[in-house]
């Protein structure tokens, strides 16, 4: 009697956990020629203009930059919490907290020294967000509620909660759409280049990318957080204080997602409404993946997905392509990359009876 049984590989070179993610995209791109052509686009000229219309001027690679800056920060946020399998689904919800909590205090920093009001409303966001996933995180070490329900659900919670607002205390004077008013000079992210809306929230995002290296490789925390990732109850008996390891994790995670909220509001909306977010939190998950969980993937996996989204409105003008091939490629990147982790993480075996 022959029987299968599905058994981990040994942990993969260096170079395979580079080299997978570089395999994905162009299986990503190949794939995703299938849908160009049945929209009628002509293949050669689509990618052409997909990649010039996000690389292909000085303009077009600021916005390519603008873009990334809040999928750098989400897909952070998903990775930091995904390597201490607390399975964060809810970064779309702590974005929402933090650019929330960001709209309060911005629009009463009138008067005040834009640094001082810089660094209590990224305080305040990164905080906002942090809360919000730290309650998935204790529910989940606490009451062994499932992270992954309760994270998601959160994200709607927060949503709700924000468009009571800006119906109510938050919207506009005068005004029937749901927006808050204009938050103050002070509380806005300075423009670094002219011509451009490149922001102080990019730079903020790139130094988050070295932070977060530092934290997973260089810190007794990330030796912890990793330990508590690959089996909980080992590092329990280790003594390791698995709970206050899950919380702390969750609190920075969300702290990332909040800081991608602060940088949509104060340095490209200006005001909160409800489309602040087009979904970057849950892009964050497939960047996470995409990116291998490591701070450097997610930064160059963050910046594919900046490209695609960027030059997608070009693709579309000069090939007649729909824009919507950017969430198509999306979601081909993340089935090809889980696809290509089933296969080198784990191997069949047989076995004969």
């Amino acid at each position: 009697m022959i029987s299968f049984r599905i058994v981990k590989r040994k942990p993969l070179p260096a170079w395979a956990r580079v080299v997978i993610p570089i395999g994905a995209v162009a299986t990503t791109l190949m794939l995703s020629a299938i849908p160009i052509l049945l929209a009628g686009g002509q293949l050669w000229k689509s990618y052409y203009y997909l990649f010039y219309g996000a690389l292909g001027t000085r303009f077009n690679l600021l916005e390519t930059f603008v873009k990334g800056s809040p999928l750098i920060l989400t897909g952070l946020a998903v990775a930091f919490a995904f390597r201490a399998k607390f399975w964060n689904i809810g970064a779309e919800g702590q974005l929402l907290a933090g650019a929330l909590v960001a709209t309060v205090l911005g629009v009463h920093m009138g008067g005040m020294a834009r640094p001082l009001a810089l660094a209590l409303i990224i305080a305040a966001g990164f905080l906002a967000g942090g809360i919000w996933a730290a309650v998935p995180g204790l529910l989940k070490t606490k009451l062994k509620v499932d992270d992954v329900v309760s994270t998601l659900l959160l994200n709607y919670v927060m949503w709700h909660i924000m468009g009571a607002l800006l119906f109510g205390p938050l919207q506009q004077p005068g005004s029937s759409w749901p927006r808050s008013a204009a938050i103050a000079d002070a509380a806005r992210y300075p423009i670094l280049l002219p011509r451009s809306r490149f922001h102080m929230g990019i730079i903020i995002s790139l130094v988050a990318v070295f932070v977060v290296w530092f934290i997973n490789n260089k810190t007794t925390f990330g030796y912890r957080s990793k330990a508590v990732g690959v089996n909980i109850r080992a590092a329990h008996f280790g003594g390791i204080n698995t709970t206050s390891v899950i919380v702390w994790t969750a609190l920075i995670s969300g702290g990332l997602a909040g800081l991608a909220g602060v940088g949509e509001l104060c340095g490209i909306q200006y005001r909160l409404i409800m489309d602040i977010s087009p979904g970057y939190g849950y892009t964050g998950i497939v960047i996470a993946m995409l990116g291998n969980l490591h701070p450097l993937g997610v930064f160059f996996s963050a910046l594919f997905f900046s490209v695609i989204i960027v030059g997608a409105q070009t693709m579309s003008r000069m090939t007649g392509v729909p824009t919507y091939i950017a969430d198509v490629i999306q979601g081909v990147a993340l089935m090809v990359m889980l696809i290509f982790l089933l296969f080198t993480e784990y191997r069949i075996r047989v076995i004969k009876k």
